[in-house]
């Protein structure tokens, strides 16, 4: 099922629904051809009662208009120094951005105003050098959006800032984005620019933690474009300030919005501010998650074939890996106490959030409740999996005899001439 499914969507409408979202939208997904769908993606959020604010940038349309009019900028991104003629450049790519923005949105009857909430003071000079019209962010008109979104219209944020004097100062987009997460106390912070986020050892790096971010920024600044290096400073900030998730999706990518907050695995990376995955006792409700997480793999005779009543049965002996509390993986641990062992059974991990440490998270989670519960030994009986056990798991080939009584009859009835594999917890 794709995310964008309505099915898939209904599953995160009760704890999206009245949760703020700020969009930091950079200039040149603006001016890409997918930009349209993009609205349209937002309009589905607002649709579904989430509010939404846009932040976007304008170094692509302040590049374009210096191009047409043949004229030197002295800065792109609000971060260098802003000349005065940069800044009219400034203002009116900003203009023209936030045009195109209500125009599309109006399209999809979704109403949007262009703000002046960002309270703005000058740079000022640094090293000797003096950053003339760029600005930083002083506060952020908190009220006024408030105001706005209680009133279901979209506020529109442009890259400037004001002075209590009516100047005009040049704002970073992805500043400003991150004061009014903070300050709006936003469940999410979302960077829409051209790449996906951060890609690791090859392969795109789904989520992190803020330590572990930070340890990401230290050892990887110096190789990161200035860009990326931005949002993930900025990102890093908001989730220690009150904003629960920071999100760095590909906005040139189809459903990419969507994609990224209404499915477990995402399309992007994010930073994660609290806990964020947990193994907890499976309840009820989760028997029909645990049927279709292992379906396939019954079917390829990974696992023992279980019955929806079988796993009602055996609930007590279940545990589940949540991700932003959604189930994808499960374990069982059934207890043999007269014989102080006990067996691991049904761990299974999602295809999407395989190779992440999840599997290896519940053996030893089994073998941590095992041992609390005075058992010296934990097993396991595999067919397919018998690699992982022991190379990953820190299990080793046993044989009939390492099995409890009861489980040694069973074993033997059902056929399945399954490897056995044995692992000693230490006192």
């Amino acid at each position: 099922m794709k995310a964008t499914d309505l099915r898939g969507i209904l599953g995160y409408m009760a704890r999206f629904r009245d949760r703020l979202f700020v969009l930091s939208i950079d200039s040149k997904v603006l001016v890409d051809e997918n930009f349209r769908n993009l609205l349209l993606d937002i309009s589905v959020l607002r649709s579904l009662n989430i509010n939404v604010v846009i932040v976007h940038g304008a170094s692509c349309g302040i590049q374009r208009l210096a191009d047409q009019l043949s004229c030197p900028v002295s800065d792109l991104e609000g971060m260098g120094i802003t000349d005065s003629q940069t800044l009219e450049l400034a203002i009116a790519a900003s203009s023209r951005f936030g045009h195109n923005i209500l125009e599309g949105l109006a399209e999809t009857d979704v109403r949007a105003a262009i703000t002046n909430a960002i309270v703005a003071h000058p740079a000022g000079i640094r090293k000797g050098q003096d950053f003339a019209h760029t600005g930083k962010v002083e506060r952020v008109d908190t009220q006024f959006l408030k105001t706005l979104l209680a009133e279901g219209i979209i506020p529109v944020i442009p890259p400037v800032g004001f002075d209590g004097n009516g100047q005009t100062f040049r704002v970073n987009s992805d500043q400003a984005a991150r004061e009014v997460a903070e300050t709006l106390k936003a469940a999410k912070l979302i960077y829409i620019s051209t790449h996906n986020g951060i890609a690791e050892g090859g392969t795109l790096s789904a989520q992190f933690s803020v330590a572990e971010a930070e340890s990401y920024l230290r050892a990887q600044s110096s190789s990161l474009s200035a860009d990326l290096r931005s949002k993930l400073e900025h990102g890093l900030h908001a989730c220690q300030h009150g904003v629960q998730r920071v999100h760095m999706i590909n906005g040139l990518q189809d459903e990419a919005l969507l994609g990224e907050i209404f499915s477990n695995e995402g399309v992007g990376t994010m930073i994660y501010a609290n806990e964020y995955q947990s193994i907890r006792p499976a309840r009820k409700r989760d028997v029909s998650v645990i049927m279709a997480l292992i379906r396939e793999a019954v079917a390829a005779e990974e696992l023992v074939p279980r019955t929806r009543q079988d796993v009602l049965d055996q609930l007590a002996n279940f545990y589940v890996f949540e991700i932003d509390r959604n189930v994808v993986a499960c374990v069982g641990l059934r207890l043999f106490a007269s014989e102080e062992s006990a067996e691991l059974q049904c761990l299974f991990v999602s295809q999407a959030h395989e190779n992440q440490g999840i599997g290896g998270a519940l053996i030893e989670f089994a073998c941590t409740k095992a041992k609390s519960l005075g058992c010296k030994c934990l097993f396991a009986l595999s067919t397919q999996a018998f690699s992982y056990f022991q190379q990953k798991g820190g299990f080793t080939v046993g044989n009939l005899a390492d099995l409890p009584l009861d489980r040694q009859s069973a074993y033997e009835a059902s056929g399945r001439k399954s490897r056995i594999l044995i692992r000693k917890l230490s006192a």
